[in-house]
Formats: C-alpha cells, structure tokens, sequence
C-alpha cells in the first residue's frame, strides 16, 4: 500500500470522527434544550409557538350564495403555553387570523373570507398516569372570532359579517418520546365551544337597514341546538437546540342555523411552527 493511500485511509477516519462528535454534540445540545426537571417526564415545556397554516378551506354562507366555494386556507397565529402551581395547571394563549380564497364549481365568481379570533384557556393536567412520558389535560375556554366574509360579484349583499363569543372545552393529549435522537413531543388537542352569542341578520335582510336602525333579532344565543365549531390539532414539536420547530394538522368546522340562514365552513390545513 502506498503513502498516499495511507494518508487517504487517515484521513477519512479523521473526517469520520469528527462527522460522529458532531452528531453526539448536536443530539446532547438537542436533549440539553429540555429543562432538567422536565427531561424523560410527560410535561410540556413552556413555549410560545409562531405557526403558519396552509391548506383547503370550503365555505358555505346562504345569505351570500346558496353554493358551496372551495379552495385556499392560509393562516397565521402565535401560541403560548405557560406551567402554574407546580405543573399541576397550564394556561393556553392562542390568537390568530387567516383567509380563505375560494371559488364556485364554474369558476366564475370567488368569495374572499378573513377571520381573526383570540382563545385563552386553563387546563389541569395529569402527568404519567398510564406511562411516565404521557400527560393529559382539559379545562373551561374562552374564544372570540370575528370577520368578514366578502363577494364581488353579489352587488346588494357583497359583504356578510361574522362574530361570536363561546365559552367552551378544551382538552390535549402528549407524549414526549425521541425520532432520530431528538427529543419530540407529540400532541392532539381539541377545541370544543359550547354556548355563547353570535351575530347573524334577518333572511335577505340587507346591511343598509341595519344601519338605518333595524337592530332587532341580530344577536343570538349559540348552542349545539343551532351552532357548533370544534377545532383539532394533531401534531409534533421537535427540538433542536434552542429551537423548537412544529410540524402538524389542523381541522375547523363551523356550523350554524338561524333565521333561515345557513353557514357551514370547514378547513384542512398543514401546520408550519418555530418556537420564538
């Protein structure tokens, strides 16, 4: 064998180490990431989340049209997740907004949706019951979401509004494991309102008579007798030192019927997310 392909051989095992301390180093900093007191446990960590939503929307309002438009979902939202008293209770911050751009079957008309909402809840957990890395929590909620809902074409009703407060459930389900070595936790939520007050006008009532002062019967008490929504997140947070990024689902469903109006609104969504 030459000296030369001695010094090759070196060489390689040099780069080979190296390459192997830079794995150990960068799965150690992973680990070293989590707090001590939460490593190998089931509890979530403190965060704040900035995610990005992208998927398919299919809105549905019969004061506007009385067809179903689908397309594009696009959304933006901060989350951020604090431990009280202990790790015994968490409290949940979400607030957000996202568009909707969808089109008819023919593709000769769209409609254009923007909504925004904030949602603060506080759960109590429990941690390692059924294993020592799965938690579960659940607690009351509190949501507002408002916006509008926009079509160019209708030119007596081009714009029908949206708004409802909800007092409601929340509850989520974690499990803090490893993929490749780097710490994960995966995570399924569900958002779940139960009564509140949300605006909705008169059947073929147009705007311009609620300004001129036809207020009457434009608030109404929301149950599941006549109003649902429910929210789903699945997903996984996967930490790499000092970061923290998010890969996940999320599905909303709107529903409601009142004064011979009907909305059903739904949403598919991939789910993009860095700790900040």
């Amino acid at each position: 064998m030459s000296i030369l392909n001695i010094i090759c051989l070196i060489s390689r095992a040099k780069a080979r180490s190296v390459l192997l301390l830079v794995l150990g180093a960068m799965v150690a900093m992973s680990a070293a990431a989590i707090p001590a007191d939460i490593q190998g446990s089931a509890a979530l960590y403190n965060q704040s989340m900035f995610m990005l939503d992208a998927g398919y929307a299919s809105v549905h309002d019969s004061y506007l049209t009385p067809i179903t438009y689908d397309g594009l979902d696009l959304g933006l939202s901060i989350e951020v997740t604090r431990w009280v008293n202990h790790y015994r209770w968490l409290w949940q911050l979400q607030v957000g907004a996202d568009y909707n751009y969808v089109e008819n079957n023919a593709k000769n008309n769209d409609l254009h949706k923007v909504m925004g909402d904030i949602t603060f809840n506080m759960q109590y957990a429990w941690q390692g019951v059924l294993h020592p890395r799965l938690g579960f929590s659940a607690g009351p909620m509190a949501q507002l979401r408002a916006g509008i809902v926009y079509d160019a074409v209708n030119s007596n009703n081009p714009v029908t509004v949206r708004a409802h407060w909800n007092l409601g459930a929340t509850g989520m389900a974690w499990f803090n494991t490893r993929m490749w070595r780097i710490p994960v936790t995966l995570r399924y939520q569900v958002q779940l309102p139960v009564a509140g007050v949300f605006f909705a006008p008169e059947y073929d009532e147009s705007y311009y008579e609620i300004y001129l002062g036809n207020h009457k019967n434009l608030a109404h008490l929301g149950w599941w007798g006549n109003r649902f929504d429910m929210t789903n997140y699945l997903g996984a947070d996967f930490n790499l030192h000092k970061v923290v990024l998010r890969l996940g689902y999320r599905n909303r469903l709107e529903h409601w019927t009142v004064n011979n109006l009907h909305v059903h609104d739904f949403t598919h969504a991939l789910v993009l997310g860095i700790h900040l």
